[in-house]
This record gives structure tokens, C-alpha cells and sequence, in this order.
């Protein structure tokens, strides 16, 4: 998690309950016009987007950001690719760990810093269908035992 995250606008509370996230990275987005507006008003859904690299470039796919309500004919494609910003090391390290079987690129979270739009994205690997029981059986259990702990308390 990055130091000094600010307002969070989006998150993709799927992306830990389908994938093992191993590792996160800040991007900067590229945004048209009224885009940046509609982030600030919350108008983002990352439910279905991805990361993907194509010619040493990193984009951001399917990531829905709603047209600006007062923006008439300066709006923006609500589905367009939007490039990220990332250090050519990090695109550079990120394209070797993604060329192994299983690794994907899942923004996690948009967020506003110091002005600017940032996503975190994250390197994760894509969980199996028992891992994900797995996950919801030790979260029930978690759950349980605190609800007994605070029956205990009363």
C-alpha cells in the first residue's frame, strides 16, 4: 500500500476473492477531458477491468468512467483503454512476471493524490475455485468466533 494513499474513490472488492495479490504498484492515469471530474464525483467502476501491456506501454481496459453530467459534447468514451504511467523498470519487470502461466494485472483501487488520479494496481495470481471456499470458510469462522467474543463480553 503506498504511503500517503488520499480519498479513495473506487475499489475492486472482487479482485482478493479471485486472485492471490503479490505485489502492488502506484500508476498515474492518462484522462481526457471530463474525466477527471466524473472521478472526483465517484462515477468510476473498476468491477470488470484489467491491466494489459502492449508495446512497452501499460493500459488500463474496461475500466467504466461515467460521463461528466455537465460536460455536453467535451465527454468522454465511458469504456475507452486509458494509458498508466509507470517507470519503464516497473512495466519492464511487470512484463516478465506476467509472461508466467496464471499472473494477471487487477487495478485494486483509484484513489485522488495530491490532485491527480492514481490506481493501485496489483500483480496477482488467479485463485481456484477451492481456494476461494477456502477463503470464505476461514472468513465465516473469523466472523463467528468474533460474534462469540463479543456475546462473551455482554
Amino acid at each position: 500500500m503506498p504511503k500517503g494513499m488520499g480519498k479513495v474513490v473506487a475499489q475492486n472488492k472482487k479482485a482478493n476473492h479471485d486472485y492471490f495479490i503479490e505485489e502492488t504498484y502506484e500508476a498515474g492515469m492518462v484522462l481526457q477531458g471530463t474525466e477527471i471530474k466524473s472521478i472526483r464525483n465517484g462515477r468510476i467502476n473498476l468491477k470488470d477491468s484489467y491491466a494489459r501491456i502492449q508495446n512497452g506501454e501499460i493500459y488500463l481496459l474496461n475500466a467504466h468512467i461515467s460521463p461528466y453530467e455537465q460536460g455536453n459534447r467535451y465527454n468522454h468514451d465511458p469504456l475507452r483503454q486509458r494509458k498508466l504511467l509507470l517507470h519503464k523498470r516497473e512495466i519492464d519487470k511487470l512484463l516478465g512476471e506476467t509472461k508466467e502461466a496464471g499472473y494477471a494485472l487487477v487495478p485494486l483501487k483509484v484513489y485522488l493524490k495530491n490532485g491527480y488520479a492514481k490506481i493501485l494496481i496489483g500483480l496477482g495470481k488467479g485463485k481456484k475455485n477451492y481456494d476461494k471456499r477456502e477463503d470464505l470458510k476461514k472468513k465465516e469462522a473469523k466472523r463467528d468466533i468474533e460474534r462469540a467474543f463479543r456475546e462473551r463480553q455482554k
